[in-house]
């Protein structure tokens, strides 16, 4: 049983962010609802001195995607299901369409947010990987000022973010990749369906004259939050394109991934999934098989 709590409909995103330089501690921003509801319920410590709900649903502002100057832009209160729909993601961010498409259900992602996905930022997020091969931003207001920052740096631990009490996510900006690349998502839950992450990983390639021109990988689920790998970027950078290349890629990953995790009691048989996944993702991006963009 969820306790009595207020809640206030803005009018629109001027009014919301008044709301929150005027009030209290105590107030949680709300859109789709698919994790503050239960999580209310649930009594979790994240919500339990939530004493006024913001409902930003109903923001036009948050609403709509559009493309300028080769960027993209999201509106940070637009669902999983209109995400995944949109012609401009599925042209440019294939990825991040099929990113979508993963996530809970039918019903679920009618209802859920992008921004609440990371905003939450639980380790399992299946957004943040994809966003952040494709080099994803943020804007953030609050009442009077706006900033923008890299989502690699808006996320700082397990549900904790950079966002303060009195700010709102608005937008996601991407830019879009000025090269050719192939790649993938890939996403092993416990199920088929509505499942929660157990291993997502993201990957851009980009091939030019058989070597590795530019690459992008990101893991969820298997590191404390989504992580981008650039240092193992940086050491494939121009390496020629053989088999054992592919092979001590997706072994250095494991080993990438222990640096920053340590050993678990779950690394014996994760480590080795998302180094034989790695593999595989990079042996369809070579050879054929994977997602063209």
């Amino acid at each position: 049983m969820i306790k009595p709590v207020d809640i206030i409909l803005p009018k629109d995103l001027n009014d919301a962010l008044a709301i929150l330089s005027e009030k209290d501690a105590g107030i949680q921003i709300i859109a789709g609802g698919t994790d503050v509801v239960p999580g209310l319920a649930q009594e979790s410590n994240r919500f339990k001195n939530a004493r006024l709900l913001v409902d930003i649903n109903k923001i036009k502002e948050l609403k709509e995607i559009t493309i300028e100057n080769g960027v993209v832009s999201i509106g940070a209160g637009e669902t999983f299901s209109n995400i995944l729909d949109n012609p401009v993601i599925k042209a440019y961010f294939p990825l991040l369409a099929k990113a979508c498409g993963t996530i809970g259900s039918v019903q679920i992602r009618n209802r859920a947010t992008i921004a609440g996905n990371f905003v939450n930022n639980a380790p399992c997020a299946d957004s943040v990987p994809v966003l952040l091969v494709y080099d994803a931003s943020l804007i953030i207001e609050s009442s009077g000022a706006k900033r923008e920052i890299l989502l690699g740096d808006f996320l700082s631990g397990p549900y904790k973010t950079q966002l303060k009490e009195n700010e709102i996510v608005t937008r996601i900006t991407i830019p879009v990749p000025a090269k050719q690349f192939a790649g993938d998502f890939y996403k092993l839950g416990r199920r088929r369906a509505v499942a929660i992450s157990r291993i997502t990983l993201a990957l851009l390639l980009s091939i030019k004259e058989s070597k590795i021109d530019e690459i992008r990988i990101a893991s969820g689920a298997v590191t404390p939050i989504g992580t981008r790998f650039t240092e193992l970027e940086n050491s494939f950078t121009g390496k020629n394109i053989y088999e054992v290349t592919l092979k001590n890629l997706s072994a250095d990953l494991g080993r990438n991934i222990i640096k920053v995790t340590g050993l678990r009691w779950s690394s014996e048989y994760k480590l080795p999934v998302v180094q034989q996944v790695l593999y595989q993702m990079l042996h369809n991006a070579v050879y054929g098989g994977g997602n063209d963009e």
